[in-house]
């Protein structure tokens, strides 16, 4: 380690027990210090680690947090940066923070934006990569999907060693070769049979002559076995698979990774696809099935994700949303719930939660209006735009509210007549919520 690398590792690690003990934070602050006194001490100190980076458009924070739960029952302690700080100077600041102990093998496992992933491979060698998926999601940030894919296997290219471990499912994965090796995980749980998907699916033309594809299986979105009848492109081999659904709720789920029996904690199908993820980079480190289901049934909500908040004999569930698949999957999740419930949708359009909220009109929220919800509040930022929106799907004489503030939606939970509330909040949002929260003494951190 170089003379500068050792200056900006001292001062990085001595501003960060500083901020941490007379400040009570700052996640990303002294990895901004230690990268002004040296841009390349992310290398230095990230040397001697097994980096395992998880990037992709929805479940990174959840596959993150059961790929880590995973690995602990096997190798002990991971790294990992659990604020949500995945910036470069947000990473910095994870190493600086970690005490590894002696004769252990040090593991991170890192959520990484897909924006920012070529910018932190510059200085970092992950030796393998989780791809979760792609969907349309900020494109005033991020472009459509084929550039968002682009940029993941731009920044996988800067590690050329590493494996990229990737959802088969998803067609995009599979539409051109890279030059790091891969491999794939995906649902292999029907008998074959043609399905069609929604005609308003994104990516179905296939990627290499642009005729539409064919199914033989469909989870989600454009995700399943396809295949094209024109240039023979199908779904790769897996070598980590769902071979059978056993039971699902909105709070848990039950079934078979590779004919292992194995249950997570959360509801709905989308976070399968996590926990199949997880278990795919598990096995890649040769992890057993044993203590891979101990890690999936670790059951520590990560904030926003189906995380349950009691605010005054209310259970309140919390979920991010922030696309139109993701939200979709999330009101299937809520459909499975014993009914009547109440119902909060919080919009902001702040630059995380990305400011063109037009996605809200390509979700299925029409879906809310076949369920049995007495109360509906639109909330948040931009009320008037998701108040409109759930008027159009039918909840206009659910005892709808607009109330924009976060206190007075709040007080207005308290009242409502149902036992059980889903809050469904962007990015932003779920932070102000939580925060608002915390001061009220409902939890503790607003992180």
């Amino acid at each position: 380690m170089t003379f500068k690398s050792r200056l900006a590792l001292s001062v990085g690690k001595s501003s960060q027990w500083f901020l941490q003990t007379f400040m009570k934070g700052g996640s990303s602050l002294p990895g901004k210090i230690a990268l002004k006194l040296d841009p390349d001490v992310l290398n230095a100190i990230s040397k001697d680690y097994e980096i395992i980076v998880v990037t992709g458009t929805n479940g990174k924070t959840l596959t993150t947090a059961l790929t880590v739960n995973i690995l602990k029952q096997q190798f002990g302690d991971v790294l990992t940066n659990t604020t949500g700080a995945n910036m470069l100077q947000g990473i910095v600041s994870t190493f600086l923070s970690d005490k590894p102990k002696k004769g252990q093998k040090k593991f991170a496992v890192l959520e990484i934006d897909e924006a920012s992933l070529s910018k932190v491979t510059k200085y970092l060698k992950p030796s393998a990569f989780l791809f979760t998926n792609i969907f349309r999601d900020q494109l005033d940030r991020y472009g459509e999907i084929y550039t968002t894919y682009q940029m993941i296997v731009d920044g996988a290219a800067n590690a050329p060693d590493a494996t990229i471990i990737a959802n088969g499912d998803l067609p995009l994965f599979n539409s051109n070769e890279s030059v790091n090796s891969r491999v794939f995980y995906g649902f292999n749980h029907e008998e074959d049979h043609e399905v069609v998907p929604s005609s308003n699916t994104d990516g179905l033309l296939c990627p290499r002559c642009q005729h539409i594809l064919k199914y033989n299986m469909l989870t989600y979105s454009n995700q399943g076995k396809y295949y094209c009848s024109h240039c023979q492109f199908k779904r790769p081999e897996l070598s980590y698979q769902v071979t059978n659904l056993n039971d699902m709720t909105n709070t848990y789920s039950e079934f078979e990774i590779d004919g292992t029996k194995q249950r997570i904690e959360v509801g709905g199908l989308y976070n399968i696809y996590n926990a199949l993820a997880a278990a795919a980079v598990a096995k890649h480190y040769g992890v057993t099935d044993e203590n891979i289901a101990k890690g999936l049934t670790y059951d520590q909500k990560v904030f926003g994700r189906q995380e349950v908040i009691n605010i005054d004999g209310k259970e309140c569930t919390l979920v991010l949303v922030k696309n139109p698949v993701g939200l979709n999957q999330v009101i299937d999740m809520i459909n499975l719930a014993p009914q009547p419930f109440s119902l909060v949708q919080i919009l902001n359009s702040n630059y995380a939660d990305g400011i063109d909220v037009s996605w809200i009109w390509d979700g299925n929220y029409e879906s809310f209006a076949e369920m049995t919800i007495p109360n509906v509040i639109a909330g948040g930022e931009r009320s008037k735009d998701i108040a409109l929106r759930l008027k159009v799907a039918g909840l206009e004489n659910n005892n709808f509210k607009e109330i924009p503030e976060l206190p007075k939606i709040i007080e207005e939970i308290k009242q409502m007549d149902t036992e059980r509330v889903f809050i469904l909040a962007t990015y932003t949002a779920v932070l102000q919520l939580r925060k608002e929260l915390a001061s009220q003494g409902y939890i503790k951190g607003g992180m």
